[in-house]
C-alpha cells in the first residue's frame, strides 16, 4: 500500500467521480483506475461502487476513507513538523462541541488569525462522542470535550467551568414566575436532551443519579439547531449552557432558569492526543485556545463560564 494510493482513494471519494479526481490530481484516468484496483487487491475488498451517475463508497470503503483521511493529516502534520521555523506555520484542525462553538470558535479564530497569519486553522464542530474519535485517529490535532472521567487516553488542559441552566420558551408553561428552580422540579418536565453518549446529557445524568434522581420524559435530538427549533414549538425544556441560547434569550425568545439543589455544572477542557506528537502550529494554537477562554470567562463574554485556577 502507498500513500499515492490513499490520495488517490480520497480524491476519487470526495469528488465521486474517478474522472473528476483524475483530473484534479493531474493523473491519467487509466492509471487511476489501476492504483484503486491494486488497493482493493491489498485489501482484499470493494472499496467503491461504480455507477453511472458515479462512484460511491462501499461500506468498507466508508471505514477505509476515514483510517485514510488519519494517516494522509498525520503525513502531512509531520512534514510540517519537520519543515517548521521558529515561526508556527502550517495547518491546524481544531474539533469543538456544538454547545460550545458559539462561546469559544469567533474569538478563537480571529485570534489566530492576529497572531498566528501563518497557521490555518480550521475549525469543525461535531458532537462530542465523535469528536473523541476523531481525536484517537488523528483526524484532528485538537478537540474541546468535557471532562467525564473517560478523558484517560487523552493530555488535557482545563479552560472553564461551566453552568447549566434550565432553558425553555419564555411563554412556555415551565415554572413562568420562577427565577431559579431545583434539579427534581427540572427532571420533572418533558427534557429534549442530547443522546446518553453525546454533550450534557452524561452530566446530567450522573449528577441526578447521585441525588437519587432521573429524568421523567425525554426526547433525543444530537443537534442543537433542531433542538433550538423544537423548543421554540414548545415541545419541552432543556438542560443546556446559555451560551448555545444566548442570541435567543437577550431577544426574548427563550428564558434561562439557573439549577440549584443540586446545581449542575461541567468541566470543559482542551484535549489531545497521548500518542500523536503536536506540531509547533498545534502547540501555538492550544495555549492561544488556553488564553482566549481565559479572557472570555474574565470578561464575561462567556456566559456561565468561570476561569479554572
Amino acid at each position: 500500500m502507498e500513500l499515492r494510493q490513499l490520495r488517490y482513494f480520497v480524491a476519487i471519494v470526495d469528488h465521486g467521480s474517478l474522472s473528476r479526481a483524475a483530473g484534479v490530481l493531474h493523473v491519467a484516468q487509466p492509471a487511476l483506475t489501476a492504483q484503486l484496483r491494486q488497493l482493493e487487491q491489498d485489501l482484499g475488498a470493494q472499496l467503491l461502487h461504480r455507477t453511472a451517475q458515479g462512484v460511491h463508497s462501499t461500506d468498507a470503503g466508508k471505514v477505509f476513507y476515514e483510517h485514510a483521511q488519519a494517516i494522509l493529516k498525520q503525513v502531512a502534520d509531520a512534514r510540517t513538523a519537520v519543515t517548521q521555523s521558529a515561526h508556527p506555520a502550517g495547518s491546524v484542525t481544531l474539533g469543538l462541541p456544538h454547545s460550545i462553538s458559539a462561546a469559544l470558535a469567533l474569538p478563537l479564530l480571529e485570534a489566530a488569525r492576529a497572531q498566528y497569519p501563518d497557521i490555518t486553522l480550521q475549525l469543525t464542530e461535531e458532537l462530542t462522542g465523535n469528536l473523541a474519535e476523531q481525536l484517537k485517529s488523528g483526524r484532528v490535532n485538537l478537540a474541546v470535550l468535557f471532562d467525564d472521567g473517560q478523558l484517560t487516553p487523552f493530555a488535557t488542559t482545563p479552560l472553564a467551568e461551566e453552568s447549566l441552566c434550565f432553558i425553555c420558551r419564555a411563554d412556555a408553561r415551565w415554572y413562568p414566575a420562577r427565577e431559579s428552580i431545583t434539579l427534581q422540579e427540572a427532571l420533572q418536565a418533558t427534557l429534549i436532551l442530547p443522546g446518553l453518549q453525546h454533550g450534557v446529557r452524561p452530566r446530567i445524568e450522573a449528577v441526578a443519579g447521585a441525588a437519587g434522581l432521573a429524568p421523567a420524559d425525554v426526547i433525543e435530538i444530537n443537534s442543537i439547531a433542531i433542538l433550538k427549533s423544537a423548543l421554540m414549538a414548545d415541545m419541552g425544556a432543556t438542560i443546556l449552557p446559555v451560551a448555545p441560547m444566548l442570541s435567543e434569550i437577550e431577544r426574548g425568545l427563550m428564558r434561562a432558569l439557573p439549577i440549584h439543589s443540586p446545581a449542575i455544572s461541567r468541566t470543559v477542557v482542551l484535549c489531545a492526543s497521548r500518542t500523536l506528537p503536536l506540531t509547533n502550529a498545534a502547540t501555538a494554537i492550544s495555549r492561544l485556545a488556553v488564553e482566549v477562554a481565559g479572557q472570555l470567562c474574565q470578561g464575561g463574554t462567556w456566559p456561565g463560564a468561570v476561569l479554572l485556577a
